[in-house]
């Protein structure tokens, strides 16, 4: 596997934000997760759940419901009282528009696609047009006294159903006016009668309305008569959300001890039509409270305060226990949030308020595999940076030497020029850094620092020139056909000759950088790229895609390389394949030029192309077993890929230019610790 001084990095001290709602759509397949600090993210479950997009919170806008809309458009609503859509291709917000009635709580779109209906703090239901550029306000349907938590759209578009404290309200569209109040029963605490807040709410094509509430109880009530049908006391706690499968089989709520509750419509008897609602085992994949829960066709997602957004697999809606039917849970970025100067030893952390850039420790002793040395100087604070304005930090990088610092919002971008002085560093702002034409969506220093790579919108790349004292906008690189697809991955050659800029679409364009003129396009694949870098020696492109895929393209050939052939003939090891979380890291080691470095959450990997690819029957991990076996016998079982689980949950890695390995960890525990204490529960014995 090779041997490496290896930095174990733990103090980054990142911590996800917590999911306040989510939203999933049958018509694209996609799942949409609004975070606490306003960022907005983008599943892509048919490419292995990949997180194809994200577009960074503000500090002014607050998300409280967000839904989708036909034709991929996503809409969201919060406590700044606003109605916002996004652009998808520009990751950013297409523009807000105020609902002028105070504080918004929930937002729906109707059945037909056409409307959009805002529940507010002044006790209003508003009715918005839904229009290809915007949306303009309709209506007022009866306003009612105190604030309206949660609306619904009946299946028919009909009836609008509303939950509060204590009461739900159902709608006429068409007229506006009420047409039926249900009382929900407030539950006794400490001899005293507390309101019932109902949290959510949801439509049946029969008429049923299901309600979840404070008290732990989910209800089914009739429209037509107003009357409650059945209650089931779910939980001693308060159920905070609710969705219903598009077929109305199934439903999930969740609540606030971090548990959710799968309730199917199952017939009473074998072939009778009669049914009713029955509850299925608990599952508990939360530490804290299960603020958002969303239903696809044959999975139950759910997401709350711990930050963690989980997929559980409906068995009974897959065929047979495969790769499909494994529980997910995604806690990390599928991006780096982390970048490394090779050369001055240095690491960037980026957050959503601020930079944080630190300096390695330091050892003068060697020793054998496993050994812990001892530390000659600790790692170092340097500064740390904060942004300017509202606006999260969406991308950042540091260049290869440390002089540079760069980062960017959804509206701006900044660059910074640092500069040491034995242990003192000193930091200057770049005045009137040039501004790219479009959002600078991925950062990334040339190697040699003179240039700055900025990916955009329509799979464009803007360069920065650094020259001390003449900060410029040099030109643009553009495919040679127009494409609306935004940059995700930048990774340039050692020489600095050649750029490779990727998009999700699985779009991957190589630019001569000297020439300043596009080179040639990698064949396009049917999974979105989660990593790629050139070789330094060989100028190959190393790609991983989100189906667990590794392929190597020979930019001088303009072709997949021979490599690359043998590995789509022979395939790779299923135990490779079903792993859940992407390839987020991929480097070299100059020393061995027939090894490729990469990295997941949960793993570190050596494949040395060199040796045979193993097969089904093979140990995919089995390097501890190989330590045990003789020289010729350790040859002889050898595989390409050589895998660690030592070092996890795996953030970043990277290798120094003196050949010295970094690993970032964030341990879950470490994570727990800094959140809030979760709700107590009263446990027999204690």
């Amino acid at each position: 596997m090779g041997e490496f001084k290896v930095h174990r990095v733990r103090f980054f001290d990142y911590v996800p934000s917590g999911v306040r709602c989510m939203a999933f759509s049958e018509q694209t397949e996609r799942l949409a997760v609004a975070r606490s600090d306003g960022s907005v993210e983008v599943y892509n479950f048919p490419a292995n759940y990949y997180q194809e997009k994200i577009v960074p919170g503000d500090e002014t806008r607050s998300t409280e419901s967000i839904c989708w809309v036909a034709g991929g458009r996503l809409f969201s609503a919060g406590l700044n009282g606003e109605i916002t859509e996004y652009d998808l291709q520009k990751q950013c917000v297409r523009y807000s528009v105020d609902a002028f009635g105070g504080p918004i709580w929930g937002i729906t779109a109707s059945p037909s696609g056409s409307h959009l209906a805002v529940s507010s703090e002044d006790g209003s239901v508003k009715l918005f047009s839904i229009n290809p550029e915007s949306v303009v306000f309709e209506k007022n349907l009866d306003r009612q006294k105190g604030r309206i938590l949660c609306l619904a759209w009946h299946p028919s578009g009909s009836h609008i159903v509303t939950g509060s404290v204590s009461v739900i309200r159902v709608f006429s569209v068409s007229s506006g006016h009420q047409v039926q109040v249900l009382t929900v029963d407030r539950r006794p605490v400490s001899g005293r009668n507390r309101d019932c807040v109902v949290w959510s709410v949801a439509v049946l094509s029969c008429g049923q309305i299901v309600s979840v509430d404070s008290a732990g109880r989910l209800q089914f009530w009739d429209l037509e008569k107003g009357t409650l049908m059945r209650s089931y006391p779910v939980a001693s706690c308060d159920l905070l959300c609710l969705a219903v499968s598009q077929s109305e089989d199934s439903l999930v709520v969740g609540t606030s001890q971090g548990v959710i509750y799968q309730f199917q419509h199952l017939a009473v008897q074998e072939g009778k039509a009669e049914r009713q609602w029955v509850s299925t085992k608990p599952f508990r994949h939360h530490t804290h409270d299960v603020r958002a829960v969303a239903h696809s066709s044959n999975a139950l997602i759910s997401g709350g305060v711990d930050g963690q957004v989980v997929c559980r697999p409906l068995l009974e809606k897959i065929p047979e226990q495969s790769y499909e039917a494994a529980l997910r849970k995604i806690t990390f970025p599928h991006r780096h949030l982390v970048s490394c100067a090779q050369a001055s030893r240095l690491l960037l952390f980026q957050f959503p308020e601020h930079l944080e850039l630190w300096r390695l420790g330091e050892t003068h002793e060697s020793g054998v595999d496993g050994d812990i040395l001892p530390v000659a100087r600790e790692q170092e604070l340097l500064l740390q940076l904060k942004r300017k304005g509202s606006e999260s930090i969406r991308c950042s990088a540091i260049s290869r030497c440390g002089s540079w610092v760069s980062y960017a919002t959804s509206s701006r971008l900044f660059l910074h020029g640092l500069r040491y002085d034995n242990d003192d560093i000193s930091i200057s702002r770049v005045p009137k850094v040039p501004q790219p034409p479009t959002a600078a969506l991925h950062l990334l220093f040339s190697p040699d620092s003179m240039r700055l790579y900025v990916g955009s919108e329509g799979a464009s790349v803007h360069v920065l020139d650094l020259t001390e004292g003449s900060w410029q906008h040099s030109h643009t690189l553009q495919p040679p056909a127009a494409s609306p697809d935004p940059v995700h991955l930048l990774a340039a050659s050692a020489d600095g000759s050649l750029l490779a800029a990727a998009c999700p679409s699985s779009q991957i364009d190589i630019y001569n950088v000297k020439e300043r003129k596009f080179r040639c396009s990698v064949p396009q694949y049917t999974s979105p790229p989660t990593a790629i870098s050139i070789h330094p020696s060989t100028n190959n492109l190393v790609m991983a895609h989100a189906d667990q895929q590794v392929l190597e393209f020979s930019i001088t050939q303009k072709q997949y390389t021979d490599w690359s052939r043998r590995v789509l003939q022979h395939g790779l090891h299923r135990d490779w394949q079903e792993r859940d979380t992407p390839i987020t890291g991929i480097t070299f080691n100059p020393s061995r030029p027939g090894d490729i470095l990469m990295h997941d959450n949960y793993m570190f990997c050596v494949l040395d192309k060199s040796l045979p690819l193993p097969d089904d029957k093979t140990a995919l991990v089995n390097q501890i077993s190989l330590k045990h076996l003789s020289e010729r016998a350790r040859r002889s079982q050898a595989h390409a890929f050589k895998i660690t689980r030592k070092y996890q949950p795996l953030l970043f890695m990277d290798l120094l230019d003196d050949g010295e390995l970094v690993l970032v960890e964030r341990p879950i525990r470490d994570i727990l610790a800094q959140l809030p204490p979760p709700m107590k529960e009263k446990k027999f014995g204690t």
